[in-house]
């Protein structure tokens, strides 16, 4: 039944204050905290005092848990940077609803609700395990927080330049390139690459540099990529950053396969030094234990290899990036590696492995809001068009259950609605 599974329906039945009760049940429903506050009339200082410190406890609470399951320190990780994030990004939303909201005493409300965001923020900061690579949307279900990049920019325009805005300016510019957003992704970055230098923060200096050329590859300033991660590669190695040169080993092998795309140098002997990179890339994050990297590394070894026309040494390749994708939580790179993959297969003239692949891709970067979901529904259209409606529809069918067990019954519905929204 909807909202009666999760945390936010859990936590519901134990709290007796109405308005703590009250937001879990609209959570739980995954309505948006906006949502929530719009539909209060009463709410007064006291309530909001309580209601905060209820957040601020569990927030606090769940992370120390978290941070000492020794059995699998990874995961416990993963579940406190999630933690981190969802509970900022609630308080964030809620500022935003106070804002907008007719209550009296709205500006502390929302000036408190800033200053715990910004609290909770600035903890996560100066945790060791601090994402510097990764992004945010492994922490996020729920429509409710598709639009988490904006509410965590307002609280952090009112913070000062130090060494924790930095590190979240990061995390914010790399989830940007990841929806598309390209020119905001690099004033993120390039903020975070001043405020890094002043405060002496190198790794974060060298990340901001990996994070630009990333950016530059996409918008096809492959030039100035290869710049951006040549000088993360020469730090990276003054300074001993074994996982900054692994991920700038990475970067500058992708900026250079691409580069060479863009030259049509399709000869394999054009792609032998941007190769060369992206194995040293990936021995180094192997052995610093950097799945991020290796995610990157092995989707950039499979996209070269599809470009000199071997898509089936490519396949492998795309196959462990998508692995190392699910297990740093990349939602971005897996929906990268499967539409790459897709083109693979395609090469292969495996329509169905094409179609299931094109399918996965397609669905998981529209989810996350990032444009690149058109690349796979192109390459579907195209099997659209040289297979048939019918025999396409036939084929679709028979992978309907591998679909529906990566993406579930939903997912599956939704992928017409996708195609038809690329042909419209």
């Amino acid at each position: 039944m909807p909202g009666e599974q999760g945390p936010w329906a859990v936590w519901a039945k134990q709290v007796n204050s109405p308005v703590p009760r009250s937001l879990f049940q609209a959570l739980a429903l995954g309505q948006s905290p906006i949502e929530w506050v719009n539909r209060q009339s009463g709410l007064d200082l006291s309530d909001f005092v309580e209601l905060v410190g209820v957040l601020r406890c569990l927030q606090q609470g769940l992370v120390n848990w978290f941070d000492k399951l020794v059995y699998d320190a990874k995961v416990g990780a993963r579940l406190s940077i999630s933690t981190f994030l969802v509970f900022s990004v609630i308080v964030s939303q809620l500022a935003n609803g106070l804002g907008q909201s007719a209550l009296p005493h709205r500006d502390r409300f929302v000036s408190g609700c800033f200053q715990v965001t910004l609290q909770i923020l600035r903890v996560f900061a100066q945790r060791p395990y601090f994402p510097l690579y990764g992004s945010i949307f492994a922490s996020f279900s729920g429509e409710y927080l598709r639009d988490a990049l904006t509410y965590l920019d307002e609280p952090l325009r009112q913070a000062e330049g130090t060494q924790e805005k930095a590190r979240i300016l990061t995390l914010l510019g790399s989830s940007m390139r990841a929806l598309g957003q390209t020119e905001r992704a690099i004033a993120f970055h390039q903020q975070a690459l001043d405020i890094a230098r002043a405060a002496g923060d190198t790794p974060c200096e060298i990340a901001n540099l990996n994070h630009l050329s990333r950016v530059c590859v996409v918008q096809d300033r492959f030039a100035e990529a290869i710049n951006y991660s040549q000088r993360a590669v020469i730090l990276s190695r003054q300074k001993g950053n074994r996982l900054g040169e692994a991920n700038a080993l990475a970067n500058l092998g992708y900026s250079e396969v691409f580069q060479a795309q863009q030259l049509e140098q399709a000869d394999p002997d054009h792609f032998e030094m941007a190769i060369d990179r992206l194995q040293q890339g990936l021995e180094l994050s192997e052995k610093v234990g950097d799945r991020q990297s290796q995610a990157l590394c092995l989707s950039s070894l499979g996209i070269a290899q599809i470009l000199i026309e071997e898509p089936q040494p490519a396949i492998g390749y795309l196959e462990k990036g998508i692995q190392a994708a699910q297990f740093s939580g990349d939602v971005y790179l897996q929906g990268q590696n499967l539409a790459y993959l897709a083109e693979a297969y395609y090469r292969l003239q495996n329509q169905a492995q094409a179609i299931q692949m094109s399918c996965l891709g397609m669905y998981l970067l529209e989810q996350i809001g990032s444009t690149s979901w058109r690349q796979p529904a192109g390459l579907l259209t195209i099997l659209r068009g040289q297979l048939g409606e019918t025999e396409f529809q036939a084929m679709l069918a028979q992978q309907r259950a591998a679909i529906i067990a990566a993406i579930g019954v939903d997912g599956y519905d939704h992928l017409p609605i996708l195609l038809n929204q690329y042909s419209s």
